[in-house]
């Protein structure tokens, strides 16, 4: 590690240490005045606290506030609710960073290279820039020192999650913790997020309803990424359209999501509705686009045996079949009575997919509350029984079946969800699986090459 590096770790430690200790600090006064520590108002005041930190803490609070049972329900409502952005670099930091990744020269590379941001995010800024073949360009640069500040507040992720852990133990974080740390530092790597962009195009080459940006490789680089700019409009500027155009903007994100995800096992991990907009919705299917790659999680082809086979099980109302397909999830040390409580849950995910007839994909929820009544039921029967921990596998996964629904109860989509999903799993087996998957991550580049020689 560097000096300037170690320099920049423990200033942010620093920082982002003060202000969650003195969050920490005032709970327990508030506690020992009688409050309890699960109380709404600490709850708004640590929301208050990761708000004016911005970064990758808030980042992964965000996370941790849609993962459904991963914080107690009071602090998740907060948590989620906060906003990643960022305010922008500054024009002599945006002139050394570009220097700094595509030499002096850099602005011969391009034909308008505005230096104030047309977007601000916790990890980096996107430019709105111009080529001189005059193809309009999105140019991604990360922030200075954004190792450093990674490395430091998972440190510091540690430190809330040990406070959760006082209010409710009920589900162990453990695995929740290395999943977040593992997917944060991968958002770093933008040769890897090239990667995930390359396969997405090639996942999604044959549905036109979903469009993923063109890569300029010659001006990306691990701290770089230089893709074509896709125009569309909010999602939520088309709340008050008419029912068959949020229908068809649902079904189109919907294909996006789980098409590579129930035959390929690869799924977008970040639910937020700034990484997809609306192209076009006047014709017979929308048009979106997909943006943001760099939380993408790769399953192996048993997770999703899993996934179906818990499907059939809730179908067949077969427990023996739920247990062994809790276990293909990566759930282990199960009792029955806890599988029970977690079939709760499932039953929740699964209904609107088991269910043949056009509905909401939750008929009971409000905007914004899209399974929280059912996790907090959830939750709340852990606490009688016992410890579950909760596999990586299902962290991603949730959150972005969650995020998503939550977009649906938005739109006020309504669909045959059942029939939708039926398409996408028809002659489900692992092998087939597993052949698509290889070839797919082989031709992104995300396999690393076959060894040569005599080992």
């Amino acid at each position: 590690m560097t000096d300037a590096t170690l320099t920049g770790r423990l200033a942010r430690f620093a920082k982002v240490g003060a202000n969650l200790g003195g969050f920490a600090a005032g709970a327990a006064v508030a506690r020992a005045g009688g409050r309890d520590f699960a109380d709404e108002r600490n709850a708004r005041e640590l929301r208050r606290v990761l708000g004016e930190l911005k970064g990758p803490v808030m980042k992964l609070a965000q996370i941790l506030g849609n993962i459904p049972d991963a914080v107690p329900p009071e602090f998740a409502r907060e948590l989620a609710a906060l906003q990643s952005d960022a305010p922008p670099m500054g024009p002599g930091f945006v002139r050394r960073r570009m220097a700094g990744e595509l030499g002096p020269d850099w602005r011969a590379r391009f034909a308008e290279f505005p230096l104030e941001a047309a977007a601000a995010a916790s990890l980096g800024q996107v430019h709105k820039a111009r080529l001189p073949t005059g193809k309009t360009v999105a140019v991604k640069l990360q922030y200075p020192d954004m190792a450093s500040a990674v490395e430091a507040d998972l440190g510091q992720l540690d430190l809330m999650l040990a406070l959760f852990r006082r209010i409710d133990s009920s589900v162990d974080t453990a695995e929740i913790r290395d999943e977040l740390a593992a997917r944060l530092r991968e958002e770093l790597d933008y040769a890897r997020e090239a990667r995930h962009i390359r396969l997405y195009r090639d996942m999604l080459a044959d549905r036109p309803e979903v469009r993923v940006p063109a890569l300029f490789e010659a001006l990306s680089t691990p701290r770089l990424l230089t893709m074509e700019w896709l125009e569309g409009r909010k999602l939520l500027a088309f709340r008050d359209a008419p029912e068959e155009v949020r229908n068809r903007i649902a079904e189109a994100l919907f294909t996006a999501w789980y098409k590579p995800f129930y035959q390929l096992g690869v799924i977008h991990g970040d639910p937020h509705l700034g990484n997809y907009m609306v192209a076009d919705a006047s014709g017979d299917h929308a048009t979106i686009n997909l943006l943001d790659f760099g939380c993408v999680r790769i399953f192996p082809p048993t997770f999703l045996e899993g996934v179906n086979e818990l499907y059939r099980a809730i179908e067949t109302e077969d427990e023996d079949r739920a247990f062994h397909a809790f276990g293909l999830w990566g759930f282990r040390g199960l009792t029955k009575e806890l599988m029970r409580i977690l079939l709760v849950w499932a039953k929740f995910l699964y209904g609107p997919l088991l269910d043949d007839r056009v509905r909401m994909i939750d008929e009971n929820a409000k905007p914004g509350e899209y399974g929280r009544a059912t996790a907090q039921k959830v939750h709340a029967e852990l606490r009688k029984t016992g410890t579950v921990r909760i596999p990586a596998e299902f962290v991603f996964m949730d959150r972005a079946a969650i995020g998503l629904g939550g977009v649906f109860i938005q739109l006020g989509a309504r669909l045959n969800w059942s029939r939708m999903f039926q398409g996408l799993i028809a002659g489900f087996t692992v092998e087939q699986v597993a052949s698509r998957q290889q070839a797919a991550l082989a031709g992104a580049g995300l396999l690393p090459p076959p060894k040569t020689g005599i080992a």
